[in-house]
């Protein structure tokens, strides 16, 4: 059995990355309909969970074990309220020699995270669902778009 150990990249060229990855949070009309009035208790639930999901991109190999510390050039988060949800999408961009596809998905899970917290006193069957790599770029492996 091999020891765990970070991935070498000393010998890996510098090439832009960029990364796109989404969550969705399925939340009922009411609680929808709260977040759009700006009425939940916590606050801006949309700006508390994009905050929340920049620090995510900007901490992400603190608390993944084996991700490379990377220096971030752009963290992006938006939300599309759905008729029954929130779609979370992360862009991530940076120069460097390893993917940031991980920012990319930490960035929305704690998004999501953050909008089941401040949203949870309403309700307990809220779903967090579906955290995907959307796309990536750079680096050997080139391009890589996720299927419809």
């Amino acid at each position: 059995m091999k020891n765990t150990e970070m991935i070498d990249v000393g010998d890996k060229k510098k090439t832009k990355r960029l990364a796109r990855a989404q969550a969705f949070v399925r939340l009922d009309k009411e609680i929808l309909q709260k977040i759009k009035d700006g009425s939940l208790p916590k606050g801006n639930v949309l700006e508390n969970a994009r905050v929340a999901a920049i620090l995510a991109a900007k901490n992400t190999s603190s608390l993944i074990p084996l991700c490379h510390n990377i220096e971030l050039e752009y963290v992006g988060v938006d939300f599309l309220l759905k008729e029954d949800g929130i779609v979370v999408e992360s862009l991530i961009r940076s120069i460097g020699k390893t993917g940031v596809e991980m920012e990319a998905m930490f960035a929305c899970s704690v998004a999501s995270l953050t909008i089941y917290d401040m949203c949870k006193m309403f309700s307990k069957d809220i779903e967090i669902q579906k955290i995907i790599l959307l796309e990536k770029r750079g680096g050997e492996s080139g391009i890589y778009k996720r299927k419809a």
